[in-house]
């Protein structure tokens, strides 16, 4: 927790110094630029907050503010959504891009037209401002050391562990796979193949009883994104056995899994950090003043019961 407030705080204090030494010719200039935020979908509480954080920071420094998204994870959705913002003269995009291969030309279109990109949360393989995110891959160790430390206070030093993840092009779930298999597979236990659900609750659930359905000596399951967790939780929740579950993220769902103790921790981002401190940058960009740093980890903390 003191992590966590210390990583709002210090985005806070960035934030507020912008508007603080930014001169009031370069405040006029910003002031009323169109800035949008893209987000991979509008079906996770993750992207609610980084809304939440982005709109507080864009009516604290006058920018016109938007935010669009597809109701699901879909490539062409969001290219379309990225086009749409171009189409609609915006001065700049704030983006956590869903694949950043299949994103890319968008975004150098976009860049041609003058509109300049920040990255929250996942980018794109186009250089951009600046990219606030989790670091993912410590992020995911942590999650593995989490579940190492759960199984061994459990009395279970072997067996199978099972993740649900999204898929394999969002650089964010995947280097929360990887860090998470890093740390667990050297720890001995036995990782079984991912399986990717894009996210969706139900499908993740389906995918984690087959899990537990299919392997006697199953100890652990991990989710590696809002609605992965939520499904796997519930599939623990439905089966009645003692797997210890870890996951990613927080929503009410998430919370309500971790108190029923279906659930024994879940990694939880600063979605709102990450809207709040990347309007933040996004005004200094359109002000013509120094952005600070290319990458900002916006920090993670572990939820437990």
């Amino acid at each position: 927790m003191k992590k966590a407030l210390k990583v709002l705080t210090m985005a806070t204090m960035a934030a507020l110094s912008l508007s603080v030494v930014a001169p009031a010719a370069s405040a006029a200039d910003a002031k009323g630029q169109t800035v949008y935020l893209i987000t991979m979908d509008k079906m996770d509480q993750h992207w609610v907050k980084v809304d939440e954080g982005a709109k507080t920071m864009a009516a604290a420094v006058g920018l016109k503010y938007k935010w669009d998204a597809p109701d699901v994870k879909d490539n062409a959705k969001q290219i379309e959504a990225v086009n749409n913002a171009v189409a609609d003269k915006a001065n700049l995009i704030l983006l956590a891009a869903n694949d950043p291969k299949a994103i890319s030309t968008a975004v150098k279109n976009a860049q041609s037209k003058g509109v300049k990109i920040i990255y929250v949360d996942s980018g794109a393989d186009v250089p951009a401002i600046a990219t606030l995110s989790t670091n993912n891959f410590q992020a995911g160790a942590l999650a593995g050391k989490t579940m190492i430390d759960e199984l061994k206070a459990a009395g279970k030093s072997a067996g199978k562990i099972g993740i649900v993840s999204v898929n394999t092009a969002t650089n964010s779930t995947m280097e929360r796979e990887n860090g998470f298999r890093g740390v667990v597979s050297a720890a001995g236990y036995t990782i079984l193949t991912t399986e990717y659900k894009d996210g969706d609750a139900a499908a993740s659930q389906e995918a984690a009883t087959g899990f537990i359905s299919g392997n006697g000596d199953l100890v652990g399951l991990y989710g590696a994104n809002e609605g992965s967790t939520v499904g796997v939780g519930n599939a623990i929740k439905a089966s009645g056995k003692p797997i210890i579950g870890i996951g990613f993220d927080k929503s009410d769902a998430i919370l309500g899994l971790l108190k029923s103790g279906a659930l024994k921790a879940a990694m939880a981002q600063n979605p709102f950090t990450m809207g709040y401190l990347g309007v933040a940058q996004a005004y200094a960009a359109l002000s013509d003043l120094s952005t600070g740093p290319a990458v900002i980890d916006t920090g993670v903390s572990v939820l437990r019961k």
